[in-house]
């Protein structure tokens, strides 16, 4: 599919498509013309391959925050069958900036749980930009119990740029729910599969972040914040934020390096936002051949093996005192 609007390290490869696309409107489309856009078209990929291979921090951002890059409710369309979504925190309302509901991945049936920016402005405001209020993350946990009720795999996909910062959310306790999410999630007697499929913001992706898998795709991102906040705090200047980037080594290179990530789930050329149903055919076979790994296990296994990974994450020293 059409990558959309190109990013600013994306000039060469804009300057090639257009090039392409003029070709290709040609009514006479002669041998020299087809000639002209095989040359060009090889060129295209070569230089997909030079600039993906390469992307720094900030660049890597930009890719996971491109605007035509799939998103949750893209992936139940493409890779899931049977997709009823579930509404509401039974205490408050419905929170859009997180879907949740019952689908069927192969032979599998689950519940899935993920953060939703929405495509359009429309649509993005009434998801407040993928940032969850308190009433979403109520409505996990209320769908993670259903999950483990009946003893069904949970899938998280998580795409925030963090939990909605207002005083309203706030109000509504959401630094004690996102706790109370992580602590659930670390005891659920079902497996629990988490991806990272665009920017993994802060507590907001923490709160659905806790699983026996945490993968992630190749050009998202996974952070205690934002490079903009962090540029704010440590400069005063959202100016700063590339180098914020580079200084919060939050790539999946990074992060599968480090032990926090347990895979990387490698992107078509040039990013998850120009081939949507390669992405999710990658995908879907990561998390059926992860859920088969899975079942084999205990729910007793399943909570020990997910506290040990968590407690293993990180370096520390002790001294006697």
């Amino acid at each position: 599919m059409s990558a959309g609007p190109g990013l600013e390290f994306e000039n060469d490869i804009a300057e090639l498509e257009s090039q392409i696309a003029q070709l290709a409107r040609h009514t006479d489309r002669t041998d020299e013309v087809e000639t002209q856009i095989r040359t060009l078209r090889l060129d295209l990929v070569k230089q997909l391959k030079e600039t993906y291979a390469s992307l720094d921090a900030w660049q890597t951002v930009q890719v996971a925050r491109h605007k035509n890059r799939p998103y949750t409710r893209d992936y139940l369309n493409l890779a899931f069958d049977e997709f009823v979504e579930l509404y509401g925190d039974k205490h408050f309302g419905d929170d859009r900036a997180m879907l949740s509901g019952f689908a069927k991945l192969d032979r599998f049936k689950v519940m899935v749980l993920g953060h939703q920016k929405g495509r359009t402005y429309k649509e993005r405001a009434a998801c407040h930009f993928g940032c969850a209020h308190p009433e979403g993350y109520r409505k996990a946990m209320t769908k993670m119990r259903l999950a483990e009720k009946y003893g069904l795999p949970l899938i998280c996909f998580i795409d925030t740029p963090g939990a909605y910062p207002g005083i309203g959310a706030e109000e509504r306790g959401q630094a004690q729910v996102i706790a109370e999410s992580m602590f659930m999630m670390s005891r659920l007697k079902t497996p629990v599969i988490c991806v990272v499929i665009g920017e993994g913001g802060s507590g907001g992706a923490l709160g659905i972040g806790v699983g026996d898998r945490v993968a992630m795709l190749q050009h998202s991102y996974y952070s205690v914040i934002s490079p903009e906040g962090c540029a704010g705090i440590l400069w005063k200047s959202h100016e700063h934020a590339p180098k914020a980037a580079a200084a919060l080594r939050f790539t999946s290179s990074d992060l599968k390096r480090l032990g926090v990530v347990d895979d990387v789930l490698e992107e078509p050329l040039g990013g998850a936002h120009r081939d949507h149903h390669q992405m999710a055919s990658r995908l879907k076979g990561y998390l059926s051949k992860t859920l088969t790994e899975l079942e084999a296990k205990s729910s007793q296994e399943l909570v020990e093996e997910r506290y040990e990974k968590f407690r293993r994450i990180g370096v520390f020293l002790e001294e006697a005192v």
